[in-house]
């Protein structure tokens, strides 16, 4: 399933996610999953959220550089070694991961991959 998530630049300095986290807060934007990705000068935020459009115009009128993104959801089971056959396909169909994270969907305890893909649409092909 493919979901669009929110990407955002911060500063890697004391305070910077707070910020971010306060103007989704203002605005009533909830944070479903975030994770962050950081080099030594600025971090890259992503976030899957409950009204995307919400929080890019949120973000964007606090200055904040936001974009959507698009992504895979890719469910695994919740055991030792699920991750593998996930893996092994992506493998055998030649897919680059660029990166990923986990997410556990709204009422579910399954958890969810949260993947994203240099050749999205060859990956959406693969996994539909």
């Amino acid at each position: 399933m493919t979901l669009k998530q929110i990407s955002a630049f911060l500063e890697n300095s004391p305070g910077h996610l707070r910020k971010i986290c306060k103007v989704l807060a203002d605005a009533n934007i909830n944070l479903r999953t975030i994770t962050i990705a950081e080099t030594a000068n600025f971090g890259v935020l992503r976030a899957i959220v409950d009204d995307n459009a919400a929080a890019l115009r949120a973000l964007t009128e606090a200055g904040i550089r936001a974009k959507e993104v698009e992504v895979l959801a890719l469910p695994v089971d919740d055991c030792s070694g699920a991750l593998l056959p996930l893996l092994e396909k992506i493998e055998h169909h030649q897919l680059n991961v660029e990166y990923m994270y986990a997410y556990t969907a709204g009422g579910t305890t399954r958890p969810v991959m949260i993947m994203k893909f240099s050749d999205l649409e060859k990956a959406k092909a693969v996994f539909e």
